[in-house]
């Protein structure tokens, strides 16, 4: 489709571009004490965007822009997944103790820029686009990352980001140059024609390729090995970006993954509710099960040594995103749906326990485990929702992370005996988070001193841990309406050359 055609369809990150240079003019106009007010900008104009998308739902699933993007529901499901998490994050970040000495209409600003970016990553189709939006989002979060720029820990965050980001998108962009060198073409779909018609000689610099290409997706995703920058930029970030970081780049980084690698090294089965079949004898599905083993178990087991919450919780979504990778290696139209099944419950599940992370914050001004002692007692309905919250990621039930963890296992016993094994090591994982997750539990019920007076987090924390916590157990016990959401989205444009 041509770009002046395009224009029609892509309403929805227009709507999101006039909301994004809507609030930089307005914070131009107001004082800097009430420049919160430019989040309830975004906020309002995110509805409207998350309203467009849901039209577009009838639309025809087609290329836009010279194939350089692609509208399907698989993209616009991903979409709302990010507008959600924006929102939700923007609205925590009104009452954030962290950003009152700062300016916050950059701030809001920057988050919308970072959800027009991750737009772009969950519906590129070609190479170029798909490095353009990923630097999007990676620039503008190292801005965020570095955010609290009066603190040592928040500028040597941000300059952490920059240094493993810049190195990781280096490799990737020579990854995905070995790539257009060997096929000719920067389109996945003329890429996945021409990677069939490589002879043997190839393989070894298409192996290259992947594994560098794998370097710039797993810096976003945070797997090992490329997780270094994680638990440093995570703790000197403002722990609502920190909550930011954790799920929407991630969630985003998936729907990438999974749409490059089934379109690209495979024959595109999984799109069609089949299994796919690897169009090379590249090992890519068994280099990704290495890297989801390395993953999960390297978060969970440095996770047991962290003695603050906020480093421990950025371990834990490290691990998080090794259980998620467990299903990448089958690429079949079960497991994609599992990951898109355990992204909703980790949207909920996660942010709600930063946004817990947040109310201690301000509160105690502490992030380690001491501060949490006695809070299930002092502020009881922070602290039962944050023992649901660990008790969903730790992937018990009746809660969300159970049900997202068994589809996971589910879509890997349904691969065939192939992926037992990683079934086993999951499931050791998932046992060995239960301490660390408990150990949040036994500091605010069992460690310090009770007290008669009760405290309560403002409406606005407040509200936020509701609309968190209620889906995180409701939706272990009642799922449909998610379950049928993922399977009208598992949708995808596939173009026949």
């Amino acid at each position: 489709m041509s770009n002046f055609q395009s224009i029609s369809f892509f309403y929805p990150e227009l709507i999101l571009t006039v909301v994004i240079l809507g609030a930089i003019i307005y914070d131009l106009f107001i004082d800097k004490s009430i420049s919160g007010r430019v989040g309830w900008v975004v906020i309002t104009g995110l509805a409207f965007v998350a309203l467009a998308i849901h039209f577009q739902n009838g639309l025809k699933t087609t290329t836009l822009f010279s194939d350089a993007i692609v509208l399907d529901p698989f993209a616009s499901f991903f979409k709302q997944i990010v507008i959600l998490a924006t929102i939700l994050v923007s609205i925590v970040s009104l009452s954030s103790g962290e950003l009152d000495e700062y300016r916050k209409g950059e701030y809001f600003a920057l988050l919308g820029i970072i959800t027009f970016g991750l737009f772009l990553m969950v519906s590129s189709i070609d190479l170029i686009m798909i490095y353009i939006s990923i630097e999007i989002v990676s620039i503008m979060s190292f801005v965020l990352a570095g955010y609290l720029k009066k603190k040592a820990r928040s500028n040597e965050a941000a300059l952490k980001y920059v240094v493993y980001g810049g190195f990781s998108s280096g490799i990737m962009l020579f990854g995905l140059s070995y790539i257009f060198g060997l096929t000719g073409s920067t389109n996945i779909f003329q890429i996945q024609q021409s990677v069939t018609q490589l002879d043997l000689a190839s393989s070894t610099a298409l192996t290259l390729a992947i594994v560098m290409i794998l370097a710039g997706f797993g810096y976003k995703i945070s797997a090992v090995p490329f997780h270094f920058w994680t638990p440093d930029v995570y703790e000197g970030a403002p722990l609502s970006i920190t909550a930011y970081l954790s799920v929407a780049p991630k969630a985003a980084a998936f729907a990438l993954m999974i749409r490059f690698f089934n379109q690209t090294f495979a024959d595109g089965g999984a799109m069609n509710g089949l299994d796919s079949i690897s169009l090379t004898q590249l090992p890519w599905p068994e280099i990704l099960s290495i890297l989801s083993v390395a993953t999960m178990t390297l978060g969970n087991v440095v996770a047991l040594q962290q003695e603050s919450i906020k480093r421990m919780l950025a371990y834990s979504s490290i691990a998080h995103a090794g259980y998620m990778l467990l299903a990448m290696p089958v690429m079949s139209g079960d497991s994609i749906y599992a990951i898109m099944m355990y992204l909703v419950m980790y949207l909920f599940m996660n942010l709600g326990a930063f946004f817990v992370v947040i109310i201690v914050k301000n509160k105690t001004d502490g992030e380690s485990f001491n501060d949490y002692k006695g809070l299930g007692w002092e502020m009881p309905i922070v602290g039962a929702a944050m023992t649901l919250f660990m008790v969903s990621l730790t992937g018990l039930p009746p809660t969300a992370g159970f049900i997202g963890k068994f589809y996971i296992f589910a879509s890997l016993i349904k691969g065939g005996s192939t992926f037992y094994w990683l079934v086993i090591i999951g499931g050791i994982n998932s046992v060995v988070s239960l301490y660390y997750y408990l150990k949040v539990v036994k500091y605010m019920y069992f460690e310090g001193e009770r007290t008669d007076k009760i405290l309560f987090p403002p409406n606005t924390l407040s509200g936020a841990l509701i609309i968190t916590a209620v889906p995180s157990l409701l939706l272990g016990i009642y799922w449909n309406p998610v379950a049928n959401w993922i399977q009208n989205s598992l949708v995808f444009f596939i173009q026949t050359l």
